[in-house]
């Protein structure tokens, strides 16, 4: 059976290589909203949905595996940046704090849907303005949730972490592993 990853992440193509599969890629292009009327666990399960069947709706034969991250600070939604600035609030945020990652994900293929997710605390050091912006004038920050890579430029700041390294990443790799196990 042809898998398809329904993502447009680097990132989550490198975790899901780590399953062993071999698959495609294929973007989603669908509005990245949160169902603000769930819990946050659900809502991000829901996006992950929402990516999968769009891409399996083209490719009804395949098993697709969507995924979506969000980072929580003091129960606030930090998506992607939308500029600098954005990405320099947003660590302020995260500095001296543990915040929550959440990443969702869904598998289906045309017999069954399974979601599932990781929830993933993560602590930073307090972070000076100078660290701030060296950070942000990398780039790094510009395409991730909550403006940070764990495994880049931004590993400095983490001081400790309770769940899945990968979850923070965006793919769980262990459960998306455990789930085409059974598939």
């Amino acid at each position: 059976m042809e898998i398809i990853l329904a993502s447009k992440s680097p990132r989550r193509k490198q975790l899901l290589a780590l399953c062993g599969v071999d698959f495609k890629v294929r973007e989603a292009d669908l509005d990245e909203v949160l169902d603000e009327s769930l819990s946050k666990v659900k809502a991000i399960e829901n996006l992950a949905y929402h990516k999968a069947l769009t891409i399996w709706q083209h490719h009804r034969q395949a098993l697709v595996i969507g995924a979506d991250t969000i980072v929580l600070v003091d129960d606030e939604v930090l998506g992607k940046p939308t500029d600098a600035e954005d990405a320099k609030a947003m660590l302020r945020k995260l500095s001296g704090k543990t915040h929550i990652v959440i990443t969702g994900v869904c598998i289906m293929d045309q017999y069954k849907t399974e979601k599932f997710s990781s929830v993933v605390e993560v602590d930073f050091c307090v972070l000076n303005e100078q660290e701030i912006e060296t950070y942000v004038n990398s780039g790094e920050p510009m395409d991730k949730a909550g403006a940070y890579g764990i495994q880049g430029l931004a590993a400095p700041f983490v001081t400790a972490i309770r769940g899945d390294y990968y979850a923070v990443m965006g793919m769980p790799v262990s459960k998306v592993y455990e789930h085409l196990k059974n598939w």
